[in-house]
């Protein structure tokens, strides 16, 4: 999708408005899943979430082509929606965010002190994305899609990163919402050159592209309810589908319970909170271990933004009900 050098070039970008996140080969979780197991850990973004980096590389982009662009408006669970609040208002646009009822309270703060004007609209992501474009024109703004080139180029830096540095990874598992972070990864690993096979995760309530995949051609969902709300998509999008549907190793559903479980192994083995779709990936390596045993892994915590009534339901042992 994107050249060694483009993906070099937006790395370098995003470096220039924020650190680049560690990754980490944790002992603790190797003597548990009997592999070598990589975190990177993109909850350590200044937005808590791998989001923000394609939203510096797409507003960047806004402001270089379309000059006088008021500002843009989006849809999201709450992590895309800070990432693009942050970096519109320093650029100095206007942001409109648009998110279902019901989404995380905090998130939704987060996106406010981000800058973000937040409209809850919609039962879920989807209703919610349906609103902002139709608001668009009225509004005089630019729509951020959930998937666009130049958010994917800006995410695939983070596997860019874990990639250049450890290119003897032998698998990597990332969640799949919308597809922006799979295609990413996807992209880093071909313009790398590397043989990384990459797996993909989505929630056994919300498999729209696993069925995308399986079928062949897009296929919606009637709903995707799932406390892992970086997941929760029921609309699938064709551009990515098109990536990650012959770049990906395979895709394989968690569920609920396998999710809780990861974000306790996160919190107490490496102290480190974790999201649903954060965790999803490692509760994907746990189903998979055996036959990882002996290899050399990578697990991307994409995101750490987990509300707290959330996340005490899940330490003491719960899923949160949504």
């Amino acid at each position: 999708m994107f050249t060694f050098d483009e993906i070099k070039a937006a790395q370098a970008f995003v470096a220039s408005r924020m650190s680049p996140t560690p990754h980490y080969a944790w002992p603790q979780l190797q003597r548990r899943l009997g592999c070598k197991v990589w975190v990177k850990h993109e909850n350590h973004t200044p937005t808590g979430s791998f989001k923000v980096r394609g939203a510096f590389t797409f507003i960047d982009w806004l402001k270089r082509t379309q000059p006088d662009c008021p500002g843009i408006i989006t849809a999201t669970r709450g992590n895309h929606g800070q990432g693009q609040a942050m970096a519109a208002t320093a650029a100095g646009m206007r942001a409109l965010v648009y998110a279902p009822r019901g989404n995380s309270n905090e998130k939704n703060e987060a996106m406010r002190a981000f800058g973000a004007e937040l409209i809850e609209f919609g039962d879920d992501f989807d209703e919610a994305r349906e609103e902002a474009y139709r608001v668009a024109e009225v509004e005089g703004l630019f729509i951020v899609p959930p998937f666009h080139p130049e958010l994917v180029r800006g995410v695939a830096t983070y596997a860019y990163e874990l990639l250049r540095d450890q290119p003897q990874i032998d698998t990597l598992y990332v969640p799949i919402g919308c597809g922006s972070g799979i295609c990413g990864c996807i992209s880093a690993r071909d313009a790398l050159g590397l043989d990384t096979k990459i797996v993909g995760v989505v929630s056994e309530h919300a498999q729209t592209a696993k069925l995308s995949v399986e079928a062949g051609r897009l296929v919606e969902t009637n709903s995707a309810r799932t406390f892992a709300d970086g997941m929760a998509v029921r609309v699938p999008v064709q551009e990515a589908l098109d990536i990650y549907g012959n770049g990906a190793e395979r895709i394989v559903t968690v569920s609920e319970e396998a999710v809780a479980e990861a974000i306790r192994v996160y919190y107490r083995d490496i102290h480190n909170l974790a999201e649903g779709a954060g965790a999803a990936p490692l509760a994907a390596l746990m189903n998979e271990a055996d036959q990882m045993a002996g290899r050399e892994v990578a697990v991307i915590l994409c995101g750490g933004n987990i509300d707290t009534d959330w996340f005490l339901t899940v330490m003491q042992g719960g899923i949160p009900a949504v």
